[in-house]
């Protein structure tokens, strides 16, 4: 039986790091499982140890931080994107089209969603043209 882990941020082990990549995954657990009295670990598999489903409790923790309280925004700014922009501009594993940062590939959807409308599958379109029939709604006329 093959054994598979995710490495975690920074590397593996306190060496390479991995003790920060750890740490933030336990504030992280901490933040949005214990403070919320949320499932935590293993139990937000979904599933009992049968394998029949469960339902979980998934806790959520947001931050709201003043980032002129630290430093002024238009440094921050500046730091921030240099930082994605290193990001992004490291080596690729082989046969990897381009390293994408948090958000991004959602940023970049939404931006093709504002351009061209939202996607509508051809289901979708074809209850949608029986219902404007059978509603008798002619005076609409949908882009599809």
């Amino acid at each position: 039986k093959k054994e598979n882990a995710f490495v975690p941020l920074g590397g593996i082990g306190e060496t390479m790091g991995g003790h920060k990549g750890y740490d933030l995954a336990t504030m992280v657990e901490i933040l949005s499982a214990s403070l919320q009295g949320g499932m935590f670990l293993r139990a937000l598999s979904g599933f009992n140890p049968d394998g029949s489903p469960r339902p979980h409790r998934l806790g959520h923790f947001f931050m709201a931080i003043d980032i002129e309280h630290f430093v002024p925004l238009e440094q921050f700014k500046k730091t921030t994107g240099d930082i994605l922009r290193a990001l992004r501009n490291s080596t690729k594993m082989p046969g990897a089209e381009r390293i994408y940062t948090a958000g991004e590939k959602e940023w970049l959807k939404e931006k093709e969603v504002r351009g061209q409308g939202v996607p509508i599958n051809p289901n979708l379109q074809r209850n949608l043209l029986i219902m404007q029939e059978e509603l008798g709604l002619d005076s609409y006329n949908f882009p599809f």
